[in-house]
């Protein structure tokens, strides 16, 4: 048996909570490795947090070589002049959703480029592992905490389908702050073979009851979805789902949107306050769209769906009121300039990076942390589908 296949087998076998006590003996068996370490990020995205160590042994989470390998999504090895040992450190994530980093120390007599690689591989099978490990333990999710969430944080972020995730025809990364106190916003996504669906929530309320509302629409909207169902179909049964248990008290806004991966062509449905930003060829703009009702505030309410193409090469934002709505110190609403300027300050950036950056720029403004109302940010870049994808 090679070495990869000894180290999947091993991880497959593996009990949930024993992943990486399982992967250390191959290692140790397989490439002579004197130790190997996991550390995840954190739900803040601000620290990678040890699984199986202190907390008070945590990295920041884009400093030192663990941060760079993380930051990069590419194995860093340190430098090592004339000791007898390296250290390579190896991203791990599963289809573009950032976990965290595999640290692996071993001879540098074992070491070279085939070596190195098959670590890569390793670690990304790790991650999967991870995903599927999560449903039956909980020691994964408990090391991204820094502090405790709040019960509506828990909701939410179980919520989600993931931070991040690409394919050859887009990237997009998510963030929600405060990250250990969230309630509710959100966001979601579904792809197939032809399309990205992409929905951007923004519920009314606090705490558990804006987590519950938030919970119900993302529920409706999937059911409806997977009933095959278009746009318009969607933002109608969801509306009726919240309308029928708040009967008008409360609501959801909305932005729904469905990209065909092979043309660009996007099917859109502004249904609320989440903002849609654009940067194009370098220049960053408010897209304006058809506005129309919140999910849940009116009984029998119909929805149009709207078009546009979005073009290889494009960025999208989507940001909710806790963003464009936030204030300085002296009262200063963040705004469509400062906006604009946090869009460009980050273009170089991939978009699983691009949530962090904007919030830490509206902190910035704030003069503080982020207040007690939500914000979200969502960044997708559009390459398209090329010929042979």
């Amino acid at each position: 048996m090679d070495r990869l296949a000894a180290a999947e087998r091993a991880l497959r076998h593996a009990a949930p909570h024993a992943l990486l006590d399982s992967l250390r003996a191959v290692l140790l068996r397989c490439y002579s490795a004197s130790d190997a370490t996991l550390m995840v990020a954190d739900y803040g995205v601000t620290s990678l947090r040890p699984v199986d160590a202190p907390a008070d042994h945590s990295l920041p989470v884009h400093m030192g070589p663990a941060g760079r390998a993380f930051g990069s999504q590419l194995p860093y090895v340190e430098p090592a002049e004339g000791a007898s040992e390296l250290t390579a450190h190896l991203p791990v994530s599963v289809r573009g959703d950032r976990i965290g980093v595999l640290t692996v120390r071993l001879p540098r007599e074992r070491f070279g480029a085939t070596v190195l690689d098959e670590l890569a591989e390793i670690a990304g099978i790790l991650g999967h592992e991870i995903v599927v490990a999560e449903r039956d333990t909980d020691l994964y999710l408990q090391a991204r905490r820094s502090e405790r969430l709040t019960l509506a944080a828990e909701m939410q972020w179980q919520l989600l389908p993931g931070r991040s995730c690409s394919r050859p025809e887009y990237e997009l990364g998510g963030q929600l702050e405060p990250a250990y106190a969230v309630h509710g916003d959100t966001f979601d996504w579904s792809t197939s073979a032809e399309h990205l669906s992409l929905t951007v929530i923004n519920g009314m309320g606090e705490g558990i009851e804006a987590s519950l509302l938030t919970s119900l629409a993302v529920s409706a909207l999937r059911n409806a979805r997977r009933a095959g169902l278009g746009l318009a179909e969607q933002a109608y049964l969801a509306d009726q789902a919240i309308y029928g248990q708040y009967r008008g008290l409360t609501h959801v806004s909305a932005l729904l949107l469905r990209f065909d991966l092979a043309t660009g062509r996007t099917r859109v449905i502004d249904a609320g306050s989440p903002r849609v930003w654009l940067l194009r060829q370098g220049v960053a703009e408010y897209v304006e769209l058809e506005g129309q009702l919140p999910l849940g505030m009116f009984e029998e309410t119909v929805y149009t769906a709207q078009e546009f193409t979005t073009l290889p090469g494009d960025r999208l934002f989507f940001v909710s009121d806790g963003v464009y709505d936030a204030s300085s110190p002296g009262g200063e609403r963040y705004g469509e300039k400062a906006l604009a300027r946090a869009i460009m300050n980050t273009r170089l950036l991939p978009p699983a990076q691009v949530p962090r950056a904007i919030l830490s720029e509206l902190a910035g403004h704030r003069g503080g942390p982020l207040p007690e109302d939500d914000a979200m940010v969502v960044c997708l870049d559009w390459h398209g589908r090329t010929a042979d994808v």
